[in-house]
């Protein structure tokens, strides 16, 4: 699969930088959500850029899906970087509290300067940004405590601004999901159609399966021999290919004739990844320095 094969959403993504770009005089922060799975590969390397001279918080979202191990290097190596990072999961609600009182503390300036004009009590404003399929519609309806924003499953399902209030306190600027218009990167692409950035069906789903079925070999063997009933043995001599086919024998996916369903194994692969049946299971990890550092701390 190589990353000029994958086709993103044309049409509105340059609208979408626009509006970004339009209405980041209306809030006093900025709220970008990343997949706690893949942290560099679902960061828009543009938002630095384009949200220039605002806080930015990054909120690595479906902490649930991600190895937590992990998860607390890349809070720790954001943290150095930005202005703060929370890993959260908008589901059970790990994290959430966290993030009012951060966005507070990066914003004090703007209450420090109300103050002075003897403005009192006005709610803070923060937008929301972040690639498709990352749960910022998800990240809204929690903050709310209320279904305000659309969520599907999907990349792609927010289309326009919308304002949300989620107490007296706080405003949220919903915005649609922003790719960047041109990759380069084959393991960035892959990281993104693991993780259903991307839409499935414009992709070789058979040949995703087989990217995961090599990942999850070299770096999650064990989960994904206990899985999938492989001997470590399979798992360790047999390539990307070779091991969809195993898994799909293992399940019992086969087609007339004996020949085994190769695609409807691939599905039923990348369904269990995403649904954390596999495992919690991260595919990128932070810089080497600070996976060091983490380690240390948990010896």
């Amino acid at each position: 699969m190589a990353a000029k094969q994958i086709q993103w959403f044309p049409g509105h993504m340059a609208k979408t930088r626009r509006m970004i770009g339009e209405c980041l005089p209306l809030v006093d922060a900025v709220i970008e959500i990343a997949d706690s799975r893949i942290p560099l590969s679902s960061r828009n390397p543009d938002t630095g850029t384009i949200c220039s001279g605002k806080p930015i918080l990054i909120v690595l979202s479906k902490a649930s899906l991600a190895d937590p191990t992990v998860s607390a290097g890349w809070k720790k190596y954001f943290e150095g970087i930005s202005g703060g990072c929370v890993v959260a999961d908008f589901i059970s609600g790990e994290g959430m509290n966290e993030i009012l009182p951060r966005i507070r503390a990066m914003c004090s300036h703007v209450s420090e300067k109300n103050s002075k004009r003897g403005v009192y009590g006005k709610a803070l404003r923060a937008m929301v940004v972040g690639i498709p399929n990352v749960g910022k519609s998800s990240f809204i309806n929690r903050m709310a405590g209320a279904k305000k924003a659309r969520t599907e499953d999907r990349p792609g399902v927010t289309v326009d601004k919308q304002w949300v209030k989620t107490d007296s306190s706080l405003e949220l600027l919903d915005t649609p999901g922003v790719l960047w218009h041109k990759f380069d990167d084959r393991t960035t692409a892959e990281n993104l159609a693991l993780t259903g950035a991307i839409k499935d069906d414009i992709l070789d789903v058979e040949e995703l399966g087989a990217i995961l079925c090599s990942r999850l070999s070299a770096n999650e063997k064990e989960a994904f021999c206990n899985r999938y009933k492989l001997s470590l043995q399979q798992a360790e001599n047999a390539d990307g290919p070779e091991l969809l086919e195993l898994v799909g024998r293992k399940r019992g996916f086969l087609l007339k004739g004996g020949d085994i369903d190769t695609e409807r194994t691939a599905i039923m692969l990348l369904d269990e990844f995403r649904g954390g049946k596999i495992g919690r299971i991260s595919l990128e990890r932070p810089p080497q320095s600070h996976a060091a550092s983490l380690d240390k701390t948990q010896a």
